[in-house]
């Protein structure tokens, strides 16, 4: 099955504040498991996952603090896993849902270990989380199996899988932040560890794209908007791929990409 994309990346980092509705210990600390929150009070307990449905979150919502409300925390029904929660954000003030629908029509998002760099990779950072849309590249590339907290079946870093595919979704070739697909974009993703597997191989509509890494495109068949980004000019923008003569998976393979895709 192809997917639709949604361009536009809601991030939001949280401060390290938190406040319930009702009186509850002082707070001495709040961390991200995984797609949970995780918090410990002076007393000693913990609360984590669905526990904190009814939350209020301090969140620092585009350089404003906000009072969040977690309405509801679900496990994801399209995660066989059962590690993907799906939370719904509510300001708290108005009621509003926090994030922008999915493709799916739901307004979910979770908190994710780290913090995004400039150049759109999560890093690893101690104590530091932020919360991610499920409308977004970060939250589908968790929803899609690339949990960045795990290691992949034969050991490998599911952290440089997640990078990669959150390049992919976005058509960030050049690895630098930059995104060049756009809203309704239809694409097919595979990878090389057997996570997820192409859908489109009898599909003539749709032809191989790009390979990834955790740094973006390895090398570009055709680019995914072309009246966004021509072949021409995404060379001259990322030089390293004017000089990869051919692009296929195979080629793709050779040059150390995760992740592939084809696209229409």
């Amino acid at each position: 099955m192809s997917c639709a994309f949604r361009p536009v990346i809601m991030t939001f980092i949280a401060a390290a504040a938190l406040a319930e509705a009702v009186a509850e210990p002082e707070t001495v600390a709040i961390k991200a498991s995984g797609t949970a929150f995780r918090v410990t009070f002076a007393d000693g307990a913990v609360r984590r996952g669905t526990d904190l449905a009814g939350t209020v979150l301090m969140l620092k919502v585009e350089g404003t603090t906000a009072r969040i409300r977690i309405v509801s925390v679900v496990p994801d029904p399209e995660d066989k896993t059962g590690a993907v929660l799906l939370h719904d954000f509510r300001i708290e003030e108005s009621g509003a849902p926090l994030c922008e629908p999915g493709a799916d029509g739901k307004r979910f998002g979770f908190p994710l270990a780290g913090r995004t760099a400039a150049d759109g990779r999560l890093l690893a950072e101690d104590d530091a989380y932020e919360v991610v849309c499920t409308s977004g590249a970060q939250g589908k590339c968790v929803r899609f199996g690339y949990h960045p907290w795990e290691n992949g079946p034969h050991g490998e870093s599911m952290r440089d899988y997640y990078n990669a595919c959150v390049r992919l979704v976005r058509a960030d070739y050049c690895g630098d932040g930059q995104t060049w697909t756009r809203e309704g974009s239809l694409i097919d993703l595979w990878d090389n560890i057997g996570i997820r597997r192409s859908t489109t191989l009898k599909n003539s509509k749709f032809s191989f794209e790009a390979g990834w890494t955790s740094g973006g495109s390895v090398c570009v068949a055709h680019t995914r908007v072309p009246e966004k980004l021509t072949p021409n000019s995404l060379k001259m923008s990322c030089p390293r791929l004017a000089h990869v003569p051919i692009c296929n998976e195979k080629a793709a393979r050779r040059a150390g990409a995760l992740l592939f895709n084809r696209s229409r």
